[in-house]
């Protein structure tokens, strides 16, 4: 199987996907491609303070750059609509150098910020030091906490005429800032069109569940690297994102509402454990109801997430 390299630089990198975005690269089912990203604001440079600009990526288009900066798109051989791709992550190296913002009255989300205390606080930033071989990042602020590295960004294009922002997430993917896509995890995607067209970028180096302040440790990797390969729908009858990571199975669900997004992923969850255990709707319920965890994947996109997680569920 071939491994393939691809560096984030202006003809690789866009922000919002589409099915006539055409692939920077090709692989077969099998590959594993290293990217290189940038962080999620297009710097060519980690900012130094809130006010300071900094080197971006320029010109930009308003349309296929709307969202966070990604690489790709990858288009997959052998990968037709109704298959499922699998993504496993198989190595992240993120940059030295990361950012937080604490924003004040207008983002991510305004009555949030307000409920929180922080709306009346100018916009600031909290930049972090991240040491790669200690596996830590340290904050100008003092704090100090364990990496765990994942693409807040990845999916790919939906059968859809126009382009879709990458701000958002959806059942392919996108947007979705889970937590759980660390490295040894494989990110199970329905496809929509051919070849998948995979992308991936908005680099974190930590985050909690909920990103409450609508950024994580944001940073770009120097390297993340993705095994690509093609499943059978049938195989894996799934209807948006499934994560396999260590011994868990994570489903997850977007929506404007909160509550609904958290019911979808319960929903995809009952449903993933009657195929891969055979068990009836009423069994998975209540397995589901005693082991599952059901969790905030982030509340802050507009278009918000919940997902759950099942350990041992096959």
């Amino acid at each position: 199987m071939a491994v393939h390299e691809l560096n984030a630089r202006r003809e690789t990198l866009h922000g919002a996907f589409s099915p006539d975005l055409p692939p920077v690269l090709t692989v077969d089912a099998g590959d594993t491609v290293h990217l290189s990203t940038i962080d999620v604001a297009w710097g060519l440079e980690p900012p130094t303070d809130a006010v300071t600009p900094r080197r971006k990526i320029e010109p930009r288009d308003p349309v296929r750059d709307d969202g966070p900066a990604m690489t790709g798109p990858i288009a997959v051989r052998n990968c037709p609509p109704g298959s499922v791709l699998a993504i496993r992550i198989e190595e992240i190296v993120p940059a030295k150098i990361g950012f937080t913002w604490v924003a004040g009255s207008e983002w991510p989300d305004p009555s949030l910020n307000e409920f929180l205390g922080l709306a009346d606080d100018p916009m600031s930033l909290a930049l972090w030091k991240i040491d790669q071989e200690g596996r830590t990042a340290t904050s100008d602020r003092g704090h100090r906490v364990p990496l765990r590295p994942f693409p807040g960004t990845i999916g790919i294009a939906q059968a859809m005429w126009d382009w879709q922002s990458g701000w958002h997430p959806r059942r392919t993917g996108g947007n979705m800032d889970c937590r759980e896509l660390v490295e040894g995890a494989t990110l199970y995607l329905p496809v929509e069109v051919d070849g998948a067209l995979l992308s991936a970028g908005d680099g974190h180096a930590a985050q909690g569940d909920g990103e409450i302040c609508g950024t994580a440790i944001e940073c770009a990797f120097e390297r993340i690297s993705l095994h690509i390969d093609v499943r059978a729908h049938d195989d894996l009858p799934i209807d948006g994102p499934v994560i396999r990571v260590a011994d868990s199975w994570v489903t997850l669900a977007f929506d404007r509402d909160l509550r609904q997004a958290a019911r979808c992923a319960v929903k995809a969850m009952i449903e993933l454990l009657m195929v891969l255990r055979g068990v009836s709707r009423a069994d998975a319920a209540v397995w589901v109801s005693v082991q599952g965890d059901v969790r905030i994947t982030q509340m802050v996109n507009g278009v918000v997430g919940a997902h759950v997680v099942m350990v041992d569920a096959g």
